[in-house]
């Protein structure tokens, strides 16, 4: 693994019954898929990684800088929820601003910078426009503008477009990557919850399966979908060591 960008040291949160225990680490430039049933603590893990809540013991290592009390605003890192998280009032442009000044008064650059972040994602046109003007894949995008606009150098994603049909959701995963790409300083690394192991095949260059809010296995993304590579990812994703899918 190249130098690690994100490194959880021996991480332990307690959740009710659930104790989860997470250590591993994600190199600059990654993209890695978190995958397991409902419930496993993937939402959880996230919510540790951005500062939402804080670890009962161990560290959160970003950028080489320890942070794990660090408040959220204080941690390069953008996040990208599966809602959206954008506001009813403020139209797409306002909703991209954000991202660059929370009282939205901007620059004549800034606001360049704007415009051009939704032409990147396919939007011009749309700066006027409320999210309940948009569809459900336009406010993703503005989501995704709005997180880019950032130039935070690591990437939360929430099952961001768990809500999306499969070509909709196909299309904002190629964006993703373009977008990712694209980043000025190099591409962002990338940390995804997704209930779809589908969405990281051709795109995450890892992945993590969580059960029970422990780490069971991580690796090459298609040397864990693989059948036979372990019988509780084999159970989750429904398929035999054979490689057939049970009916």
């Amino acid at each position: 693994m190249n130098r690690p960008f994100l490194h959880l040291d021996a991480v332990r949160f307690r959740y009710d019954e659930l104790d989860m225990r997470f250590d591993f680490a994600v190199a600059a430039g990654e993209w890695l898929a978190v995958i397991g049933p409902s419930g496993a603590g993937k939402s959880t893990l996230l919510d540790i990684v951005a500062g939402f809540l804080h670890p009962d013991s161990g560290r959160i290592v970003i950028g080489g800088i320890d942070r794990t009390t660090a408040p959220p605003a204080e941690r390069p890192v953008s996040f990208v929820f599966q809602e959206n998280n954008l506001f009813a009032h403020l139209t797409a442009a306002e909703n991209v601003a954000l991202g660059l000044s929370p009282s939205l008064r901007l620059s004549a650059d800034q606001k360049r910078a704007v415009d051009a972040a939704l032409a990147a994602v396919g939007l011009s046109g749309f700066d006027r426009r409320r999210p309940a003007e948009l569809s459900g894949g336009e406010r993703q995008r503005v989501a995704l503008a709005r997180a880019f606009l950032r130039e935070r150098p690591l990437l939360l994603l929430d099952e961001p477009f768990a809500a999306l049909g499969p070509a909709l959701r196909q299309e904002m995963l190629q964006l993703l990557k373009r977008l990712r790409a694209e980043r000025t300083g190099g591409p962002a690394t990338i940390l995804m919850v997704t209930h779809h192991p589908e969405d990281a095949r051709g795109f995450a260059d890892r992945v993590a399966f969580v059960e029970n809010g422990q780490l069971i296995a991580i690796g090459p993304t298609d040397a864990v979908l693989s059948p036979g590579r372990d019988p509780h990812i084999d159970a989750y994703l429904g398929q035999s060591a054979e490689g057939s899918r049970h009916l």
